[in-house]
């Protein structure tokens, strides 16, 4: 079953006089469970697929369609319970609210949705991920790959259906990259979900279940792995 799938869709930005094609007639399939990575060089329209697979951004042709149900043309109100509760995000730049500690920055995706058990939830992932200790301190006290373990359980306190994740590592060392992967697969693994990456790094690619390659916006290949 696919959980998320794309019909010909484009996007073009306006620079001025300038009009910029990003995406061009890309149509995706993606089946529940799936690690799919998106690769491709920088300005092939990675990131801005990401952005309209996960209701970030809109296209302006084709359709978006999760679990069978059609949000291209979805208002803000409606798509926002939909991106807080179905979809998890996680950024290179990690997104952390600066005047929140580490428990309360995981927490606030459950708070949102009124979650009584947001507290408990948040608690269990920064248990999962080594975070315990740094519950209470600030983004500012923690390392790079502490803030990343502490985006993944943000991403996660909703318990989401799919995650999205674009260059997870690129502002990590090797070291730090590299644990924040393994534990991304890890909990893809145990719960089942749906992991759309996007990245250059062809080591990361080469654990996916699937690799898409872009190119000037569009999908140039389509390789499964074994």
């Amino acid at each position: 079953m696919n959980i998320l799938e794309t019909r010909s869709i484009s996007k073009t930005y306006t620079i001025g006089a300038r009009s910029i094609t990003v995406l061009e007639d890309v149509s995706l399939a993606v089946a529940q469970g799936e690690f799919l990575v998106v690769q491709g060089e920088s300005g092939s329209g990675k990131s801005t697929l990401l952005s309209i697979l996960s209701g970030l951004d809109t296209s302006d042709q084709g359709r978006i369609l999760i679990e069978g149900r059609d949000i291209t043309n979805l208002h803000e109100d409606e798509l926002a319970p939909l991106r807080n509760t179905t979809f998890g995000f996680v950024f290179q730049s990690f997104h952390l609210v600066p005047s929140l500690t580490t428990l309360e920055n995981v927490m606030f995706p459950a708070e949102l949705r009124g979650d009584i058990r947001a507290r408990e939830k948040a608690e269990l992932l920064l248990k999962r991920v080594g975070l315990s200790e740094r519950s209470a301190s600030f983004p500012y006290q923690l390392s790079g790959g502490e803030k990343q373990r502490c985006a993944i359980c943000r991403a996660l306190v909703n318990d989401p259906r799919i995650i999205f994740a674009d260059e997870p590592t690129g502002n990590l060392d090797s070291a730090n990259g590299k644990a924040v992967l393994n534990l991304l697969l890890e909990l893809h693994r145990e719960r089942h979900m749906t992991l759309v990456l996007v990245t250059h790094n062809l080591e990361i690619a080469g654990t996916a279940d699937r690799v898409v390659t872009l190119r000037d916006g569009r999908i140039i290949a389509s390789i499964a792995h074994a």
